[in-house]
């Protein structure tokens, strides 16, 4: 019995599950406009599995992601008036609803649902 080639094994399978356990994606406005129509279209004619509250990761993840491009020289989308650090503006921009992003929640089948941020409840 070759017990190298059965370690190998174990550990691509164990790689696997690592890479796509709790994975959330979020798609940026930078994708094409044709991959974001199609994205769109599949998203409203299915019906919904998962709920539609944004999780804390979702929501840390979300705003994250927005502080770092506006701390790059990204426009805010907002009014920011006296704010200055880029997470307090990604905070105000996400609880005005106007962070055009796509969430991406994988299922259990292997299938993954598409949310728009503007149509999740935001708990605080």
């Amino acid at each position: 019995m070759d017990y190298n080639n059965t370690n190998n094994e174990v550990n691509s399978v164990e790689l696997e599950l690592n890479n796509n356990s709790n994975r959330i994606d979020v798609l940026e406005n930078e994708v094409k406009l044709e991959d974001f129509r199609t994205t769109y279209d599949n998203m409203k004619d299915k019906k919904r599995r998962t709920i539609p509250f944004l999780t804390k990761y979702e929501k840390a993840r979300i705003i994250g992601k927005r502080a770092m491009q506006i701390s790059k020289g990204s426009i805010p989308l907002i009014d920011i008036g006296n704010l200055d650090n880029p997470i307090d503006i990604a905070r105000k921009e996400l609880f005005e609803r106007k962070i055009p992003y796509i969430i991406r929640r994988p299922l259990p089948d292997g299938t993954y649902e598409d949310w728009r941020v503007d149509e999740l409840r935001i708990l605080e």
